[in-house]
């Protein structure tokens, strides 16, 4: 109704030229070519499957590890994101007992105002664009992590490229930006992983506890397929969709005080009382130098015996800080060019510090547990 054979109202080549030729338009490989071309190989998706069971299990309480979400802010270079992920799989399997880590590989970024929006989209930190290019990319650099033995988290920006990815991912997020959005909320409900709903960049946990509901729930809606046409997607509902407290413009929402009004809130929602607690954005003030201080203080309210926290989310990379992608001249190995990051050996002790708080957290339950056991033996005499 609205195409001719070979011309499009959107980008303009109409016989009235209505939209004004604003867009243009590029074919990219479908997700399905794709992932024919980089696939998954059976011993790999077992891999995936194991690591999304540990995940949930963690997240219902079947697991008293703490998740540990782990990585760059964003990744714009694969020979710096393997060398990290060779170290954190290092750390992973020695604190395994204690942390459940999971490394970011965010291949989208959404702004605020303008800037890089990924490798996927824009793997030449240029402005070209080069979408094919880039998802290729990012998938090749997921399936490496992978191989790797490392479970792999990223956010669920454009929901066309989810198809591209999500056989790949055992950790998803919805941001801050979009937690509101109904596409958003549906893609989460037909997702494969569990998936944490950011509180928005205000501050407020109530959109965050409420996509959380939505996205339980099954749901009709018009998606891209996987052979990259539009199509009717159904889903069943997501059961393992939970909340990140990341802060934001009211301020921190990090500390016990806003922890308990979180949990308090989904009590009063009917929802399980459970969070992940996001140490970097509007938690540190995107400050890498005061990440670390709050990473602390979440551990601190584990080690208490905070059982409401199920995992943490980190920024870090291989050294601290960020820097501005600049043509002219290299880029600095294995450091951000988007949010501040920790450097590698902060977040070795980050990571320390939290397992250690776990630690003292199991004793403390089983402590009181066996406290309640002996009291009730004891009145039943």
């Amino acid at each position: 109704m609205f195409r001719e054979a070979g011309n499009s109202f959107l980008h303009g080549k109409s016989p009235n030229n209505c939209t004004g030729g604003r867009v243009t338009v590029s074919a990219v490989p479908s997700a399905t070519s794709l992932a024919d071309q980089l696939a998954v190989s059976g011993p790999l998706a077992r891999t995936v499957l194991h690591a999304r069971h540990a995940v949930t299990r963690v997240l219902t309480g079947l697991d008293d590890r703490l998740l540990a979400v782990v990585g760059p802010c964003s990744i714009h270079d694969a020979d710096a994101a393997l060398a990290y992920a060779l170290r954190l799989r290092g750390m992973a399997e020695e604190l395994a007992d204690d942390l459940l880590v999971v490394m970011r590989a965010y291949v989208e970024k959404p702004r605020s105002a303008l800037g890089w929006p990924g490798l996927a989209t824009d793997p030449g930190l240029d402005g070209t664009f080069r979408l094919g290019d880039g998802l290729a990319l990012a998938r090749k650099i997921m399936l490496d992590i992978t191989t790797l033995g490392l479970p792999l988290a990223c956010e669920w920006l454009n929901p066309a490229l989810a198809e591209y990815f999500a056989d790949l991912v055992t950790w998803g997020a919805i941001g801050a930006r979009t937690v509101e959005s109904q596409v958003h909320r549906q893609l989460a409900s037909g997702l494969p992983m569990p998936v944490g709903m950011k509180n928005t960049t205000t501050g407020s946990v109530g959109p965050a506890i409420d996509a959380v509901r939505v996205a339980a729930a099954g749901h009709g809606y018009a998606g891209t397929g996987r052979d990259g046409t539009l199509t009717l997607l159904r889903t069943s509902g997501n059961p393992h969709c939970h909340v990140v407290l990341r802060g934001g413009i009211a301020g921190p929402n990090h500390t016990a005080p806003k922890v308990a009004e979180a949990l308090s809130a989904l009590r009063a929602a009917g929802l399980a009382e459970r969070v992940v607690v996001d140490a970097s954005h509007g938690n540190s003030g995107k400050d890498h130098e005061r990440q670390r201080l709050v990473a602390g203080e979440i551990a601190d309210q584990v080690a208490a015996g905070a059982w409401g926290i199920r995992g943490v989310l980190l920024e870090s990379f291989l050294r601290p800080g960020r820097q501005d992608p600049d043509l002219g001249s290299p880029l600095v190995f294995g450091q951000s060019v988007t949010d501040p990051c920790l450097g590698w050996e902060t977040t070795v002790e980050a990571l320390w510090q939290l397992a250690e708080a776990t630690r003292a957290r199991r004793e403390s339950l089983a402590a009181n547990a066996t406290g309640h056991l002996d009291v009730v033996g004891s009145a039943s005499t």
